[in-house]
């Protein structure tokens, strides 16, 4: 959306999708400005150890909507990237403490809540997030709203401890070390290898999240390199999977060897029999997945290329 269409005549609020303060919304006034910090006689009152007394200041202007940082502790954060100044656009994320808050246009009209009204319902959804969530988390929402690819960089530039538990079909876990992925697992199946659980649970696309305090325990192997690239390869693999998704037989489907197998063995690479033999050994698709030393996408191809050449069929 271009910039200069997000102001004007609309009207606008903070929604806050993450956080103490998760369902609430602050309306945002035409040609006016919000100060958000940790002092009471603000007009967005955050009461949170990692806000700042004066920590931002939202101030609209014709059409622009500005997010400027008053020399907060913690920083504060669009999109990912911490910011001295920057200009807002609808859907932008803002991370503030432990609050994300997404810029979105309001359906009545901009001033129809005054700023006492405004703190209130704050104070309100506060509560009532209190009330169902869990003590020891410090952030939580749906990945419905936060993705995990942005939620993950929102935490790495912000340099987050602690572990993030996704909770989907499977429960998850994305342990951080000053904003870094060093660990992940899903269902405490550690035999997956922590890249493969990571590399599965980027592609999940909803279900529930938290951030709880950092667990003292060791891994014998941890991952390496920038959380950039582990989730630029996470994509990746999901993009390759996807290519092939409609040929391969759903995950929990029966996979049996071809019987007679017309096709020669001799023709199969050694890495090919591997699978073969993973084939035979746990008869499905998550099976084998789970279970190869190869990557998910490695692995689905070869399981491909067994069922096209007839040395494998599903059930």
């Amino acid at each position: 959306m271009n910039p200069a269409a997000v102001a004007g005549s609309k009207a606008y609020a903070l929604k806050f999708i993450s956080g103490k303060y998760q369902g609430g919304e602050y309306p945002l006034r035409v040609d006016g400005q919000v100060i958000i910090g940790r002092s009471s006689d603000l007009d967005m009152v955050l009461v949170e150890d990692m806000v700042s007394r004066k920590h931002a200041k939202i101030t609209l202007s014709g059409s622009k909507i500005i997010i400027e940082d008053l020399g907060s502790t913690n920083g504060t954060f669009v999109n990912g990237e911490k910011v001295k100044q920057a200009r807002l656009k609808e859907g932008d994320r803002i991370l503030i403490g432990t609050s994300i808050l997404k810029l979105i246009q309001r359906t009545g009209h901009a001033g129809e809540l005054d700023a006492h009204q405004a703190k209130q319902r704050l104070e309100e959804a506060a509560a009532m997030h209190a009330a169902k969530s869990s003590k020891s988390s410090s952030m939580a929402g749906k990945i419905e709203e936060v993705p995990l690819p942005d939620l993950l960089q929102l935490l790495n530039t912000s340099k987050k401890n602690g572990v993030l538990v996704v909770k989907n079909v499977e429960e998850g876990k994305i342990y951080l070390r000053q904003g870094r992925v060093y660990y992940a697992v899903i269902d405490d199946n550690h035999s997956l290898g922590p890249r493969k659980s990571f590399n599965r649970m980027v592609t999940w696309e909803a279900g529930d999240f938290e951030l709880r305090p950092s667990e003292q325990q060791q891994f014998m192997v941890e991952l390496e390199g920038p959380t950039e690239v582990l989730l630029m390869e996470g994509m990746r693999q999901l993009d390759e999977l996807k290519r092939i998704q409609s040929e391969l037989p759903p995950l929990n489907s029966v996979l049996m060897l071809s019987m007679p197998m017309t096709s020669m063995l001799r023709e199969l690479a050694p890495d090919e029999l591997d699978v073969l033999q993973l084939v035979h050994n746990y008869g499905s698709l998550k099976g084998v997945l789970d279970h190869s030393e190869k990557d998910d996408v490695a692995a689905a191809e070869v399981v491909l290329k067994l069922l096209k050449g007839d040395y494998v069929r599903s059930g």
